[in-house]
């Protein structure tokens, strides 16, 4: 069997697998601009039958994590692999008395870890240029303490361990967590979905769980918000005014089908269009696209498109891009308008992926809590010789953009969770990076306070506000004294942490072999991370 006969068969027989989980899983004021208004469609004849059963579908027992072999029909093996991806260098060593301080934004995005599951569970490794470390820690959640004061919207740990691949190492951890948002307290929303329905969504892992994922999200409405649909294949048009009622949302998706070409830039206008006729003040209006990103048709340049966005989300309207399908999948445009729109991005490549992202964390999906988050880390050099960190290489921001209000960076939307892992080389210990021949190019003499390792700031700004909050935070320098491994959640993150820079290809971890990311990951009880000790094992056996 060859890797495109793998590449369609995983998908669509751990999508199985995962539909019988999902069936165990469920539970049972307008702005005054004038806005041109959009033509409505008539799509009178459904394509697909529903693809979307209510909570009350009978329930079956929840298998264990299954890799499955692909049996289906050959006929869906994608003719052309055209998938494409922005990738960036893993991050290279700082020198702490050249470079002490590492500023960066946060990410809350979680789509490279599903989309490297996808290509794991169709046999073969991802593109290392599709793997991004902080979105693969940040898809679990940690054992942070919750906000204590709803005006400092997160909580914020810091801890120590000893490198488990690096015996002259620590890992420093920086860990947030929002508060989590009360359903009663849930500001209206408006919503738009926009549905890709060109030609290239016509297949089994994208219109149907478009329509799948989009349908679960509906059912999570209450009678304050409302949602209307644009679609966009050659042309777009509106198929569904805005409404609150879920089952007029289900019965417009499900009357979906696929064909023609696919104007993606025209279906984000009219979308936006669409969300600034219905704006609700003090509430949450958000373009939702759901595509594999194959624009062909008009504009379809990444840097023209985010020019686009960047001007859209001053209005208020932001943007989440969910991505699905395989072959022609533009994950660099996907991740990169979303972060521009001040949204997220996810992969969906199953059933319960879908209900993972738009139903069990739809709070964290929507509903904003902190925006333009930044974390800078100043190292004494009289502590931290050299150090480095672990992803984010897209989000690294100047030091001089921390202090400046005006440069965008991440959201935090309710519940979510931030992990940032450094690792550092104690001063007097041997780094990666040998000593320096020339006194001018060795940096300054080492110096600051003696008990001090690190000085953390944050800084963030509460929904509807222009100035920044500061938080401030001091690593003791003792905390690098520290000779215990990872402990508990500590030891998982930095299990995924490992598997990510394998996957990338990091040659800095050594010899550190597969098989001691599974004994560092540890024994699992919740079923997303016995999936990741299983595809930890699966990627092992692709290298």
């Amino acid at each position: 069997m060859d890797n495109r006969t793998r590449l369609a068969g995983g998908s669509m027989a751990l999508a199985s697998t995962m539909a019988l989980l999902l069936l165990a899983g469920c539970e049972a004021t307008n702005r005054n601009e004038q806005v041109e208004h959009v033509t409505t469609l008539d799509i009178a004849e459904p394509a697909y039958a529903p693809m979307y059963e209510s909570a009350e579908a009978e329930a079956v027992a929840a298998p264990s994590p299954v890799m499955a072999p692909w049996t289906g029909d050959p006929a869906l093996i994608p003719q052309e692999d055209r998938e494409r991806y922005a990738g960036e260098a893993v991050s290279p060593i700082r020198i702490a008395a050249v470079e002490p301080v590492s500023t960066f934004s946060v990410d809350v995005d979680t789509g490279a870890y599903a989309n490297a599951r996808r290509f794991l569970t169709m046999g073969q490794l991802p593109p290392q240029d599709a793997v991004r470390t902080e979105e693969m820690i940040n898809y679990f959640r940690y054992d942070y303490a919750a906000p204590q004061d709803r005006s400092k919207p997160f909580s914020v740990t810091l801890d120590t361990a000893a490198s488990p691949w690096n015996a002259q190492a620590k890992l420093v951890r920086v860990g947030l967590r929002g508060y989590d948002l009360p359903r009663e307290d849930r500001p209206a929303a408006n919503l738009v979905f926009l549905v890709d329905v060109s030609g290239s969504m016509d297949s089994p892992d994208k219109l149907p769980l478009v329509k799948q994922a989009l349908s679960g999200l509906a059912g999570e409405m209450t009678g304050r918000d409302k949602v209307s649909i644009v679609v966009y294949a050659g042309s777009t048009g509106v198929v569904l005014e805005p409404t609150s009622s879920p089952a007029k949302v289900r019965a417009a998706l499900a009357r979906l089908g696929a064909g023609g070409s696919t104007a993606g830039a025209a279906g984000l206008e009219l979308a936006y269009a669409m969300a600034e006729q219905g704006f609700i003040k003090g509430g949450v209006n958000r373009v939702i696209l759901a595509t594999d990103g194959d624009f062909n048709v008009g504009i379809s340049n990444t840097d023209t498109l985010i020019d686009m966005i960047e001007r859209k989300r001053d209005s208020g309207i932001t943007l989440t891009t969910l991505g699905f399908g395989t072959g022609n999948y533009n994950e660099a445009m996907m991740e990169q308008i979303a972060d521009h729109g001040n949204g997220n991005y996810a992969y969906i490549d199953t059933a319960l992926e879908a209900k993972k992202v738009l139903r069990d964390e739809m709070s964290s999906t929507l509903f904003t809590i902190a925006k333009d988050v930044k974390i800078q880390v100043e190292f004494n050099p009289a502590a931290v010789s050299q150090y480095r960190l672990i992803g984010y290489e897209n989000r690294v921001l100047r030091e001089e953009d921390f202090a400046n209000d005006r440069v965008d960076a991440g959201d935090i939307g309710a519940g979510h969770q931030v992990t940032a892992l450094y690792e550092v080389i104690p001063a007097g210990a041997k780094g990666w990076v040998g000593e320096r021949r020339y006194d001018a190019n060795k940096g300054k003499a080492a110096s600051g306070p003696a008990d001090e390792a690190a000085f953390v700031q944050l800084r963030y700004k509460l929904p509807g506000a222009s100035q920044s909050k500061l938080l401030q935070y001091r690593l003791p320098a003792t905390a690098l004294e520290t000779r215990r491994l990872p402990q508990g959640d500590f030891a998982f993150a930095t299990a995924v942490a490992a598997y990510g820079q394998k996957l990338r290809g990091d040659a800095l971890l050594a010899d550190f072999g597969w098989d001691q990311v599974v004994r560092l990951a540890g024994s699992q009880s919740d079923f997303w991370r016995q999936e990741f000790v299983e595809l930890a094992r699966t990627a092992e056996a692709q290298m």
